[in-house]
Protein backbone atom coordinates (compact mmCIF):
# COMPACT_ATOMS: atom_id res chain seq x y z
CA UNK A 1 0.00 0.00 0.00
CA UNK A 2 2.67 2.21 1.40
CA UNK A 3 4.35 1.29 -2.45
CA UNK A 4 1.53 2.42 -4.47
CA UNK A 5 1.00 5.50 -2.79
CA UNK A 6 4.65 6.59 -3.34
CA UNK A 7 4.30 5.99 -6.74
CA UNK A 8 1.60 8.03 -7.39
CA UNK A 9 3.14 10.54 -5.42
CA UNK A 10 6.23 10.26 -8.08
CA UNK A 11 4.09 10.59 -11.50
CA UNK A 12 2.27 13.53 -10.00
CA UNK A 13 5.45 15.31 -9.05
CA UNK A 14 7.37 14.36 -12.49
CA UNK A 15 3.49 14.71 -14.81
CA UNK A 16 1.43 16.71 -12.68
CA UNK A 17 -1.80 16.11 -11.23
CA UNK A 18 -5.31 17.64 -12.33
CA UNK A 19 -8.08 17.35 -10.62
CA UNK A 20 -11.74 16.29 -13.08
CA UNK A 21 -14.38 19.45 -12.37
CA UNK A 22 -17.23 17.23 -11.81
CA UNK A 23 -20.34 18.72 -11.52
CA UNK A 24 -21.49 20.40 -8.20
CA UNK A 25 -17.43 21.26 -8.03
CA UNK A 26 -16.93 24.89 -6.00
CA UNK A 27 -14.45 25.51 -8.13
CA UNK A 28 -14.67 28.94 -8.95
CA UNK A 29 -13.78 29.45 -12.78
CA UNK A 30 -13.58 32.98 -14.77
CA UNK A 31 -15.76 33.60 -17.43
CA UNK A 32 -13.74 35.49 -20.83
CA UNK A 33 -14.30 38.42 -23.23
CA UNK A 34 -17.05 37.35 -26.10
CA UNK A 35 -18.18 40.34 -27.32
CA UNK A 36 -17.35 43.66 -26.50
CA UNK A 37 -19.46 46.85 -26.11
CA UNK A 38 -21.03 49.05 -23.21
CA UNK A 39 -24.42 47.83 -23.02
CA UNK A 40 -26.10 50.28 -20.30
CA UNK A 41 -28.05 47.45 -18.97
CA UNK A 42 -27.37 44.13 -20.55
CA UNK A 43 -30.01 41.72 -19.94
CA UNK A 44 -33.07 38.59 -20.83
CA UNK A 45 -30.23 36.26 -22.55
CA UNK A 46 -31.82 33.38 -24.05
CA UNK A 47 -30.01 31.15 -26.72
CA UNK A 48 -32.09 30.69 -29.85
CA UNK A 49 -31.17 26.80 -31.02
CA UNK A 50 -33.10 27.11 -34.47
CA UNK A 51 -30.79 29.98 -35.35
CA UNK A 52 -27.75 29.30 -33.04
CA UNK A 53 -27.99 32.47 -31.94
CA UNK A 54 -27.87 34.33 -28.63
CA UNK A 55 -30.58 36.88 -27.99
CA UNK A 56 -30.18 39.62 -25.52
CA UNK A 57 -31.32 43.04 -24.79
CA UNK A 58 -30.33 46.43 -23.40
CA UNK A 59 -33.12 47.58 -21.23
CA UNK A 60 -31.86 51.24 -21.07
CA UNK A 61 -30.11 51.27 -24.16
CA UNK A 62 -33.62 50.59 -26.04
CA UNK A 63 -32.29 47.57 -28.33
CA UNK A 64 -32.53 44.46 -29.09
CA UNK A 65 -29.45 42.12 -29.52
CA UNK A 66 -29.09 38.71 -31.71
CA UNK A 67 -25.26 37.87 -31.17
CA UNK A 68 -23.68 35.28 -33.64
CA UNK A 69 -20.63 33.59 -32.49
CA UNK A 70 -19.77 32.08 -35.79
CA UNK A 71 -19.58 35.22 -37.62
CA UNK A 72 -18.98 37.08 -33.97
CA UNK A 73 -21.66 39.70 -35.34
CA UNK A 74 -24.00 41.33 -33.20
CA UNK A 75 -26.83 42.53 -34.79
CA UNK A 76 -28.87 45.62 -32.97
CA UNK A 77 -32.79 46.74 -33.34
CA UNK A 78 -33.67 49.49 -31.74
CA UNK A 79 -36.89 49.85 -29.97
CA UNK A 80 -39.44 53.01 -29.14
CA UNK A 81 -39.08 52.21 -25.59
CA UNK A 82 -37.23 50.43 -22.94
CA UNK A 83 -37.13 46.63 -23.94
CA UNK A 84 -37.44 44.17 -20.91
CA UNK A 85 -37.20 40.89 -22.28
CA UNK A 86 -37.20 38.46 -25.63
CA UNK A 87 -38.08 35.12 -26.52
CA UNK A 88 -37.94 33.50 -30.04
CA UNK A 89 -41.15 32.63 -32.17
CA UNK A 90 -38.22 30.65 -34.39
CA UNK A 91 -36.03 31.80 -37.18
CA UNK A 92 -38.48 35.05 -38.53
CA UNK A 93 -40.18 36.05 -35.57
CA UNK A 94 -39.22 37.37 -32.02
CA UNK A 95 -41.55 38.16 -28.82
CA UNK A 96 -40.28 41.16 -27.09
CA UNK A 97 -41.66 43.10 -23.87
CA UNK A 98 -41.63 47.13 -24.53
CA UNK A 99 -42.79 49.40 -21.71
CA UNK A 100 -46.66 49.47 -22.99
CA UNK A 101 -46.72 45.69 -23.73
CA UNK A 102 -45.46 42.88 -25.68
CA UNK A 103 -45.31 43.00 -29.45
CA UNK A 104 -43.84 40.84 -32.35
CA UNK A 105 -40.83 41.39 -33.93
CA UNK A 106 -39.66 40.51 -37.71
CA UNK A 107 -36.18 39.31 -37.37
CA UNK A 108 -34.87 40.63 -40.92
CA UNK A 109 -36.65 44.32 -40.59
CA UNK A 110 -36.40 44.59 -37.11
CA UNK A 111 -40.54 46.00 -37.49
CA UNK A 112 -42.66 44.92 -34.69
CA UNK A 113 -46.62 45.46 -34.11
CA UNK A 114 -48.59 45.25 -30.93
CA UNK A 115 -49.21 41.62 -29.51
CA UNK A 116 -50.64 42.57 -26.09
CA UNK A 117 -51.46 45.77 -25.35
CA UNK A 118 -50.89 46.37 -21.34
CA UNK A 119 -50.78 50.09 -20.95
CA UNK A 120 -53.72 49.92 -18.12
CA UNK A 121 -51.27 47.57 -16.57
CA UNK A 122 -48.26 49.16 -16.28
CA UNK A 123 -49.28 52.37 -15.31
CA UNK A 124 -45.37 54.06 -13.54
CA UNK A 125 -43.99 50.21 -14.36
CA UNK A 126 -42.67 48.46 -17.15
CA UNK A 127 -41.95 44.94 -18.03
CA UNK A 128 -38.82 43.22 -17.14
CA UNK A 129 -37.55 39.81 -17.34
CA UNK A 130 -39.52 36.90 -18.83
CA UNK A 131 -39.31 33.73 -20.07
CA UNK A 132 -41.63 30.61 -21.70
CA UNK A 133 -42.69 28.10 -19.61
CA UNK A 134 -42.37 24.04 -21.39
CA UNK A 135 -45.90 24.70 -23.85
CA UNK A 136 -44.62 27.94 -24.72
CA UNK A 137 -46.98 30.57 -22.27
CA UNK A 138 -44.54 33.80 -22.13
CA UNK A 139 -43.99 34.31 -18.33
CA UNK A 140 -43.18 38.13 -17.73
CA UNK A 141 -43.03 40.56 -14.89
CA UNK A 142 -42.72 44.32 -14.01
CA UNK A 143 -41.14 46.75 -11.89
CA UNK A 144 -41.81 50.17 -10.80
CA UNK A 145 -39.97 52.98 -12.23
CA UNK A 146 -38.30 53.92 -9.43
CA UNK A 147 -38.43 50.77 -7.29
CA UNK A 148 -41.25 51.07 -5.02
CA UNK A 149 -41.98 48.09 -3.21
CA UNK A 150 -45.33 45.66 -3.87
CA UNK A 151 -46.22 47.52 -7.14
CA UNK A 152 -44.53 45.36 -9.58
CA UNK A 153 -46.79 41.58 -10.61
CA UNK A 154 -46.12 38.40 -13.04
CA UNK A 155 -48.42 37.51 -15.52
CA UNK A 156 -48.90 35.07 -18.76
CA UNK A 157 -49.45 35.42 -21.73
CA UNK A 158 -50.84 32.67 -24.30
CA UNK A 159 -50.85 32.41 -28.16
CA UNK A 160 -53.77 34.24 -28.42
CA UNK A 161 -52.14 37.48 -26.56
CA UNK A 162 -54.87 36.73 -23.50
CA UNK A 163 -53.38 38.71 -20.70
CA UNK A 164 -53.33 36.76 -16.76
CA UNK A 165 -51.89 38.02 -13.49
CA UNK A 166 -50.35 35.14 -12.10
CA UNK A 167 -48.72 36.86 -8.97
CA UNK A 168 -48.54 40.41 -7.11
CA UNK A 169 -46.83 42.33 -4.90
CA UNK A 170 -43.91 41.73 -6.08
CA UNK A 171 -41.14 44.72 -6.13
CA UNK A 172 -38.40 43.59 -9.12
CA UNK A 173 -39.76 40.71 -11.02
CA UNK A 174 -37.10 38.57 -12.47
CA UNK A 175 -35.39 35.55 -13.43
CA UNK A 176 -38.04 32.24 -14.06
CA UNK A 177 -37.42 28.63 -14.82
CA UNK A 178 -39.12 25.54 -15.05
CA UNK A 179 -37.33 21.87 -14.16
CA UNK A 180 -37.44 19.16 -16.65
CA UNK A 181 -40.32 17.08 -15.12
CA UNK A 182 -42.56 20.36 -15.34
CA UNK A 183 -43.51 20.04 -12.15
CA UNK A 184 -41.78 22.89 -10.70
CA UNK A 185 -41.29 26.63 -11.35
CA UNK A 186 -38.54 28.87 -9.64
CA UNK A 187 -38.43 32.32 -9.55
CA UNK A 188 -36.87 35.59 -8.26
CA UNK A 189 -38.14 39.31 -7.07
CA UNK A 190 -34.65 40.44 -6.57
CA UNK A 191 -35.24 42.45 -3.59
CA UNK A 192 -35.95 39.73 -1.48
CA UNK A 193 -32.82 38.15 -1.97
CA UNK A 194 -34.61 34.77 -2.34
CA UNK A 195 -35.42 31.92 -5.33
CA UNK A 196 -38.79 30.78 -4.45
CA UNK A 197 -40.10 27.78 -5.59
CA UNK A 198 -43.79 26.92 -6.97
CA UNK A 199 -45.45 23.15 -7.75
CA UNK A 200 -46.21 24.04 -11.55
CA UNK A 201 -49.05 22.64 -13.80
CA UNK A 202 -48.45 22.66 -17.55
CA UNK A 203 -51.94 21.70 -18.46
CA UNK A 204 -52.68 24.99 -17.13
CA UNK A 205 -50.19 27.41 -16.25
CA UNK A 206 -51.19 26.81 -12.72
CA UNK A 207 -48.52 27.72 -10.07
CA UNK A 208 -49.29 26.62 -5.82
CA UNK A 209 -47.20 26.49 -3.01
CA UNK A 210 -45.21 29.19 -2.85
CA UNK A 211 -42.04 28.33 -0.88
CA UNK A 212 -37.93 29.58 -0.41
CA UNK A 213 -35.85 27.74 -2.46
CA UNK A 214 -32.60 29.26 -1.57
CA UNK A 215 -31.92 32.19 0.62
CA UNK A 216 -29.08 34.26 -0.45
CA UNK A 217 -26.78 36.42 1.72
CA UNK A 218 -26.54 39.56 1.07
CA UNK A 219 -23.01 39.81 -0.02
CA UNK A 220 -23.54 37.86 -2.86
CA UNK A 221 -24.97 41.03 -4.55
CA UNK A 222 -28.68 40.40 -5.55
CA UNK A 223 -30.77 37.93 -7.72
CA UNK A 224 -31.28 38.67 -11.31
CA UNK A 225 -31.55 37.10 -14.09
CA UNK A 226 -31.74 32.78 -14.32
CA UNK A 227 -31.24 29.80 -16.19
CA UNK A 228 -31.35 26.17 -15.34
CA UNK A 229 -29.33 23.24 -16.24
CA UNK A 230 -29.52 19.74 -17.11
CA UNK A 231 -29.58 18.70 -14.06
CA UNK A 232 -32.05 20.91 -12.59
CA UNK A 233 -29.60 23.00 -10.66
CA UNK A 234 -29.80 27.03 -10.58
CA UNK A 235 -26.98 29.27 -12.55
CA UNK A 236 -28.14 33.04 -11.33
CA UNK A 237 -26.70 36.53 -12.00
CA UNK A 238 -25.85 38.49 -9.72
CA UNK A 239 -26.32 41.92 -9.08
CA UNK A 240 -23.23 43.98 -7.69
CA UNK A 241 -21.94 40.34 -7.05
CA UNK A 242 -19.29 40.14 -10.19
CA UNK A 243 -20.57 36.75 -10.68
CA UNK A 244 -22.92 33.90 -11.69
CA UNK A 245 -23.53 31.39 -8.93
CA UNK A 246 -24.78 28.17 -9.35
CA UNK A 247 -27.67 27.18 -6.61
CA UNK A 248 -28.94 23.72 -5.59
CA UNK A 249 -32.46 24.53 -5.07
CA UNK A 250 -33.50 21.17 -3.42
CA UNK A 251 -30.44 21.98 -0.66
CA UNK A 252 -29.94 25.84 -1.02
CA UNK A 253 -26.53 25.44 -1.26
CA UNK A 254 -23.87 27.49 -3.73
CA UNK A 255 -22.31 24.21 -6.16
CA UNK A 256 -20.35 26.49 -8.21
CA UNK A 257 -19.16 30.33 -8.73
CA UNK A 258 -18.51 31.96 -12.03
CA UNK A 259 -16.09 35.27 -11.62
CA UNK A 260 -17.37 37.49 -14.30
CA UNK A 261 -14.82 41.29 -14.92
CA UNK A 262 -18.29 43.07 -14.36
CA UNK A 263 -19.35 44.51 -10.77
CA UNK A 264 -23.51 44.03 -12.13
CA UNK A 265 -23.64 40.74 -13.73
CA UNK A 266 -27.62 40.37 -14.74
CA UNK A 267 -28.51 36.98 -16.84
CA UNK A 268 -26.95 33.78 -18.43
CA UNK A 269 -28.28 31.34 -20.96
CA UNK A 270 -26.58 28.20 -21.94
CA UNK A 271 -25.53 28.15 -25.96
CA UNK A 272 -23.49 26.68 -28.69
CA UNK A 273 -24.62 23.44 -30.71
CA UNK A 274 -24.92 21.12 -27.25
CA UNK A 275 -25.42 23.92 -25.06
CA UNK A 276 -22.31 23.50 -23.27
CA UNK A 277 -21.48 27.44 -23.35
CA UNK A 278 -23.06 29.95 -20.75
CA UNK A 279 -23.14 33.16 -21.62
CA UNK A 280 -23.54 35.97 -19.58
CA UNK A 281 -24.54 39.70 -20.09
CA UNK A 282 -23.71 42.89 -18.05
CA UNK A 283 -24.51 45.98 -16.76
CA UNK A 284 -22.28 49.49 -16.85
CA UNK A 285 -25.08 51.38 -15.12
CA UNK A 286 -25.04 51.73 -11.25
CA UNK A 287 -21.11 51.56 -10.78
CA UNK A 288 -19.30 54.30 -9.13
CA UNK A 289 -16.24 56.03 -10.84
CA UNK A 290 -14.06 53.36 -8.64
CA UNK A 291 -15.73 50.59 -10.37
CA UNK A 292 -15.57 51.57 -13.87
CA UNK A 293 -12.13 51.84 -13.59
CA UNK A 294 -12.04 48.55 -11.94
CA UNK A 295 -14.44 46.98 -14.62
CA UNK A 296 -13.73 48.64 -18.42
CA UNK A 297 -15.74 45.88 -19.85
CA UNK A 298 -18.80 46.31 -17.93
CA UNK A 299 -21.63 46.10 -19.83
CA UNK A 300 -19.91 43.86 -22.44
CA UNK A 301 -21.37 39.77 -23.41
CA UNK A 302 -19.43 36.77 -21.53
CA UNK A 303 -18.42 33.61 -21.53
CA UNK A 304 -17.41 30.08 -19.65
CA UNK A 305 -17.82 26.47 -20.23
CA UNK A 306 -18.80 25.68 -16.91
CA UNK A 307 -18.89 21.79 -16.91
CA UNK A 308 -22.63 21.05 -17.10
CA UNK A 309 -24.77 21.00 -20.25
CA UNK A 310 -28.30 23.53 -20.28
CA UNK A 311 -31.32 22.58 -21.68
CA UNK A 312 -32.88 24.40 -24.85
CA UNK A 313 -35.20 27.20 -24.07
CA UNK A 314 -38.75 26.93 -24.78
CA UNK A 315 -39.67 29.02 -27.21
CA UNK A 316 -43.23 31.26 -27.39
CA UNK A 317 -46.20 28.84 -28.78
CA UNK A 318 -48.46 30.97 -30.89
CA UNK A 319 -51.04 27.84 -30.63
CA UNK A 320 -51.21 27.46 -26.56
CA UNK A 321 -54.07 28.31 -25.01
Amino acid sequence: MLERVISVLIICLFFGCKSEQKSGSKENIKAKLVYKIEAKLGEGAIWNYKTQELYWVDIEGKSLHVYNPKLKTNKVFKTKSRIGTVVPIDEMETIIALEDGVYILNNKSGDYKMFTDMSNELEGCRLNDGKCDPSGRLWVGSMHLNQEKGKANLYTINGKGVLEQKLSNRTISNGIVWTANRNTMYYIDTPTSQIKAYDYDDKTGGISNERIAVQIPVDFGFPDGMTIDAEDMLWVGMWNGNAVIRFNPKTGKVLQKIEVPAHNVTACAFGGKNLEILYITTASVDMTEEEHKAFPLAGSLFSVIPGVKGVQSTMFNKAIN
